[in-house]
């Protein structure tokens, strides 16, 4: 069958992926009547978003997926789908599809992409191996799943074969289908081609702590079948043997230059077209883009290059002047940010510092699980690129202004917050903000000035910044508030672009319509699947309203990285137990139990400026055994994993201190017990004085009770970090049960209203009237809130269970603590202790020769 296009330029599209979608999008948008397009796609579908595949198994369906369909509707366009182009006659300049439709064209576009590859051992074909490539891919692999756990009637354990960027995010997506999940790669690290080693050190460490085993330096030789023809296991280079269920292939992808090879088109000898910056090929009336295309001797698996490929041909096609700067592909942007709930990771520009004379500034938190470098010119002036792991606020920001001048000192862009923050608004309007779309910072003022745009979806709408993957949107909130306030207007406080509505607006539309779950609330109030922004937030304010268990239900796929366990993620990727030790009061029978199971588990032992006595250096698989035993003992959680209640630090006031004026540590003990589990936009923080001397430190702490001859004075909104605040009075003498009552609503107050992360002092210098209108809402009920406030409380109280006693009470919440899917008692072999000063410490890597150091599961024994 043959089709005749109508009069005009006809323009044949083969591929109807999403940078073949841009490509038409931004023809129809800028061209003529008289052009006419004719798109073919071997998929049944309409036009996808790849980049968020993931979020299929987050809930997201198929429809939520679809990119834009407004302009399938234009009369310029036809769409032919489920039918693949076999073969180009470039003599006839014709096309002809699989069945058999021939249609001539003007000018034709590859946009054919690249297929998903497969390793060549023995057994990749067999059933129950996958790649993570299409829709059909994902939904196969989920229809799978489900009828292979229901066969074998459990959990099914998988492998994914591939740690790169697609292999960690098909490794969440088994997770989320309850697959217990390991991820094999060949090289020394994860995502090897964007971190270096101790960004990848410090990934794998992140990535195991949910739950995901690693192994690196592996290769996998073959797959084994069971009985039934499906795979059931791999074996490796080095001889091991590992069972699975399911086997996912992330190795990377092929172009898809199968019909240019056979059109006699030149093919890079590696793979693709080849293109010039026009994107032109060697046959004047062809182009290539996106992944199919080769420039510069690469092909690139990212959407950010295929759409400036998809305007740089639109744009030669309109008849643009070939040396403009539109017109021309600039090459590549290797730009990436890793999409996997609760893990952040980026990577820009320079990132392995091959740039001669490039410097490094890097800051790391073993800590908190943070890594960080900037690339630097050799005068330490110009942004280079960068690596972000563990918090990648910054990419956002510091993305844009690669190639420009940083300005003051580079390491301030890598604190945490409370530093010197990163660059706001004042960008460079030749910056690149979002690399996906090619927008730059002086295009999204533009829209903002002169299209009228006031909050970041009119942005979005007009200049398709963060229309993509995402990861720029807080930037462009950061311009479009910047130009906003120049001219007196006021952006939205929105918390993120799924929610529009500030954390404060949010809260109350939970309180008020009664909903539970983080699908009924994105599903009524927000869009989307929601993000790392708006999930643990909403995880905080449902613990408040609807309360419960933090690993019950939905509520444990919302949670932060060391909530996920109950436990703070440490350096070398073990674990630190803190009970709770109420007003630093502890009975000698508390102490032998304490140091007996830091004895029986061989855990460095610290007492903390909490006064609490934190225990380092468990393995995963241990923390049910250990707060078995301290269970026992009568000890819970210290929440030292939460944004929560952390402790009430006290001095030993009148009971044992002659200048004591009132029960200090009485006063601390009682706090700490009624607050404990409070879940809060950050971390809170009590001290209680016995007196002016102020032993305890009180007005450092968020809320400080310092004792007098009369009662109590209470400060409130101190903290130390790096932006450290001294209290500030909020009321004098004040009784035991007025002190409670104050305490009570300033707590729940602060929980109502105050944005994510936000600290108490910052949030009431915020609050109408500063720290007088506060001193009316508590005390004058100013805002006829005080019974809510009351009520919010007495239901905290009425609610509280240890999560820890809890945990250890459900066998399904225990199986998340396994070291290793296949043996769950296995410990993790990359620990490794020395002794120093008495105790065991994570050894070096230099150290780790020695034979005096050893590894996890042995017995450290330290002689004095």
């Amino acid at each position: 069958m043959s089709t005749t296009p109508a009069l005009g330029t006809h323009v044949v599209v083969v591929g109807a992926g999403m940078v073949a979608h841009r490509f038409v999008e931004s023809l129809l948008s800028r061209g003529g009547a008289d052009w006419r397009i004719t798109l073919i796609g071997e998929e049944d579908r309409h036009p996808y978003d790849r980049v968020g595949l993931t979020g299929y198994f987050g809930g997201a369906s198929a429809d939520d997926l679809t990119l834009d369909r407004e302009m399938l509707d234009d009369e310029r366009l036809r769409f032919l789908r489920g039918d693949a182009v076999a073969r180009i006659d470039r003599t006839a300049r014709r096309v002809t599809t699989k069945s058999g439709v021939s249609v001539a064209y003007d000018r034709l576009v590859l946009a054919t992409g690249s297929y998903a590859a497969r390793l060549a051992v023995d057994g990749f074909g067999l059933e129950g191996c996958f790649v993570y490539r299409t829709l059909d891919d994902v939904e196969m692999l989920e229809a799978f799943v489900a009828r292979r756990s229901a066969e074998l009637g459990r959990p099914l354990t998988g492998t994914v074969i591939g740690g790169g960027l697609l292999g960690l995010e098909a490794a969440g997506a088994l997770q989320g289908l309850d697959v217990a999940c390991t991820v094999v790669q060949s090289s020394d690290r994860l995502m090897s081609a964007q971190l270096d080693l101790p960004g990848g050190n410090t990934l794998r460490r992140l990535i195991e702590s949910r739950g995901i085993t690693v192994k690196t330096e592996t290769v996998t030789t073959r797959l084994d079948p069971d009985r039934s023809g499906q795979v059931a296991g791999l074996e490796f280079r080095d001889g091991t043997y590992e069972r699975t269920d399911v086997v996912v292939f992330t190795v990377g992808v092929r172009p898809r230059d199968e019909l240019a090879r056979a059109a006699e088109l030149d093919v890079h000898p590696r793979g693709g077209v080849l293109i010039d910056a026009g994107c032109q090929t060697s046959d004047p009336r062809i182009m290539a883009i996106g992944e199919v295309a080769n420039f510069d001797g690469m092909c690139v698996g990212l959407v950010a290059p295929g759409y400036a490929m998809a305007e740089v041909a639109a744009t030669r096609l309109l008849g643009a002047d070939p040396h403009s700067r539109e017109a021309s592909f600039p090459g590549y942007d290797l730009s990436t940010k890793l999409k996997l709930s609760g893990v952040d990771v980026a990577s820009f520009g320079d990132a392995f510092a091959e740039t001669p004379g490039a410097l490094d500034v890097t800051y790391t938190d073993p800590v908190a699980g943070v890594y960080k470098k900037l690339v630097l010119s050799d005068d330490a002036k110009t942004l280079l690129g960068g690596i972000l792991v563990g918090d990648a606020s910054a990419y956002g920001s510091l993305r844009p202004l690669v190639g420009g001048a940083l300005g003051g000192d580079p390491a301030a862009y890598l604190m945490p917050e409370g530093g010197v923050a990163a660059p706001t608004g004042d960008l460079p309007d030749e910056a690149l903000v979002c690399s996906c779309n090619s927008v730059t910072a002086g295009t999204i003022r533009g829209a903002v000035h002169d299209e009228g745009c006031t909050d970041v979806a009119s942005v979005k709408a007009c200049t398709k910044a963060g229309a993509a993957c995402g990861s720029c949107v807080m930037m462009v909130k950061k311009i479009v508030g910047t130009e906003l306030a120049k001219s007196g207007a006021a952006l939205s406080n929105a918390i993120c672009e799924h929610f529009d509505m500030s954390r404060r607006q949010l809260f109350d539309s939970v309180r008020v319509s009664g909903l539970t779950t983080f699908s009924a609330v994105i599903e009524r109030f927000g869009s989307g699947r929601g993000c790392d922004i708006c999930k643990p937030a909403l995880a905080s304010i449902l613990s408040t309203l609807v309360r419960g268990h933090v690993l019950d239900g939905e509520n444990a796929t919302l949670q932060d990285t060391n909530d996920h366990v109950m436990a703070n993620l440490q350096k070398d990727g073990s674990y630190s137990v803190v009970p709770r030790i109420p007003g630093g009061e502890i009975t000698p029978e508390g102490l032998l139990a304490i140091g007996q199971v830091a004895k029986d588990f061989g855990l460095y032992t610290k007492i903390t400026g909490g006064q609490r006595i934190d225990m380092f250096g468990a393995r995963l698989e241990q923390l049910p055994e250990i707060w078995k035993q301290l269970v026992d003992a009568g000890f819970e959680s210290g929440h030292a994993y939460g944004k929560s209640l952390r402790t009430v630090k006290s001095c030993v006031g009148s009971t044992w201190c002659r200048y004591g004026v009132q029960d200090s540590v009485g006063m601390a003990v009682q706090l700490e017990l009624r607050y404990r589990g409070l879940r809060s936009p950050h971390k809170i923080k009590l001290g209680v004085s016995g007196c002016a001397r102020e032993c305890a430190e009180a007005r450092g702490k968020d809320v400080g009770v310092i004792a007098t001859e009369s009662g109590w004075n209470m400060y409130v909104g101190g903290n130390g970090g790096f932006t450290p605040r001294h209290a500030v009075l909020l009321a004098e003498n004040l009784s035991d049960e007025d002190l409670l009552t104050a305490i009570d609503r300033f707590l729940m107050y602060y929980i109502f209203t105050a944005d994510r992360l936000q600290r108490t002092a910052p949030w009431f210098e915020d609050l109408d009237g500063g720290i007088e209108g506060l001193r009316d809402v508590i005390f004058e009920d100013s805002l006829g809130i005080c019974a809510d406030l009351d009520a919010a409380m007495d239901a905290h109280l009425d609610s509280y269970e240890d999560e820890w006693k809890a945990t250890l009470e459900d066998p399904e919440k225990l199986r998340r603590f396994a070291s290793f899917v296949n043996a769950p008692t296995t410990p993790d072999p990359s620990l490794a202790y020395t002794a120093e000063r008495g105790q065991p410490r994570p050894a070096t890597d230099d150290e780790r020769t020695d034979s005096r150091v050893l590894i996890a599961g042995t017995t450290l024994e330290v002689r004095r």
